[in-house]
């Protein structure tokens, strides 16, 4: 390992050494083969820029906003679970770098930490987002609602892609060692809610509909975001049911392996939803602030980075978190400065090229 990381891929090595196998390939891995895990951050080479020279950049606006919260550049951190046991402070640590560098975070619904503990972390300006699986127990789901609503959370991002578990081969074969606490789930008067329990409110969502987004924005006032949408069918499906906003996600790779990196379909989906006032983001394969650059010209309006975020965490918590955004942000500006641009209005479509994969192969 390198005794001090400079880009975003220099910190993976400090997880692997963090933590044991299993949780490692938790982290790490991807659904059956996956292919869609090696594809999202290597699809990023089939587009390339196109700079513009002599223009001033001396001054540059790279802060934007979603669903009307500002961020101090367009990248976020999406929802992963069990943090925990990568660093004592778990998500109240990653929540903490976020606010650092005025970003977005994602809590994931399974996490470690209360959203309570993680809402008191960070500055109240600080978007705070709740991802969740639409459990059919709707008790449940209804108090985890409204205790979000309490906290401040700004948005819930419902994960769509995700009525089964992904085929995750490379955890099959190992024994899982740490059971994780899931303080979101739990009900006034419970203590704990058991792995088992946890396993079967997930699989009670193979029977969600279209219809559900409809319940569920009838009992919030929260803006309503979806997770893993992929085909201008279900973005346009999207904005038919009221959502305000679309996170191009494929899961990582983890669910069904051999669907698109998103950076290939993201263009598709921003053409779906054009007259709306769904906006759209992308998470899957960021590692380079060209990455960031190359999404917003296609369409995004943000996009969102989850292992990056867990290897940072790994290497110092909340410090770590805010190091690997400082890069991306950082190497966000650069990326801009070097393709004349000086906000975010300049990047637009015309500064992309794709080229053909035999192309990029030994690139």
């Amino acid at each position: 390992m390198a005794s001090e990381p400079v880009c975003v891929e220099d910190f993976e090595p400090y997880l692997k050494a963090t933590v044991s196998d299993w949780l490692w390939q938790f982290f790490r891995c991807g659904a059956d083969g996956e292919q869609t895990l090696r594809d999202n951050p290597l699809a990023f080479q089939r587009y390339r820029l196109r700079p513009r020279c002599l223009r001033d950049v001396s001054q540059r606006d790279i802060s934007t906003s979603i669903l009307g919260h500002r961020l101090s550049f367009p990248v976020g951190v999406s929802p992963t679970a069990r943090q925990t046991f990568v660093h004592r402070d778990g998500e109240v640590a990653t929540a903490k770098g976020v606010s650092n560098v005025g970003s977005a975070m994602i809590l994931s619904m399974w996490s470690n930490r209360s959203l309570e503990d993680v809402a008191a972390s960070v500055h109240p300006d600080t978007p705070l987002l709740l991802q969740l699986n639409l459990i059919r127990d709707k008790g449940r789901l209804e108090a985890l609602i409204r205790r979000a609503e309490v906290a401040g959370f700004k948005a819930l991002v419902v994960t769509a892609d995700q009525p089964v578990l992904g085929n995750k081969i490379h955890l099959k074969r190992r024994k899982a060692d740490l059971y994780p606490t899931f303080p979101q789930l739990l009900l006034p008067g419970e203590d704990t809610i058991t792995p088992e329990k946890a396993r079967g409110l997930i699989t009670e969502t193979e029977s969600l509909t279209w219809k559900d987004i409809l319940l569920l924005r009838r009992i919030t006032s929260l803006p309503v975001v979806l997770k893993g949408i992929l085909t201008a069918e279900d973005a346009r499906e999207a904005v038919k049911h009221g959502a305000a906003g679309v996170l191009v996600s494929n899961h990582g790779g983890r669910q069904l392996d051999g669907v698109p990196a998103t950076i290939d379909v993201l263009a598709e989906i921003v053409d779906a939803v054009r007259g709306s006032n769904v906006e759209v983001y992308l998470d899957g394969g960021v590692r380079k602030g060209t990455d960031v650059l190359k999404a917003l010209a296609l369409g995004a309006r943000a996009v969102f980075v989850g292992r990056p975020a867990i290897w940072g965490l790994a290497f110092d918590g909340e410090k770590g978190v805010e190091k690997v955004l400082g890069i991306l942000k950082e190497e966000f500006s650069r990326a801009m400065a070097l393709c004349g641009c000086s906000s975010l209005s300049d990047i637009t479509p015309d500064l992309i090229v794709t080229v053909p994969d035999n192309k990029i192969a030994k690139t």
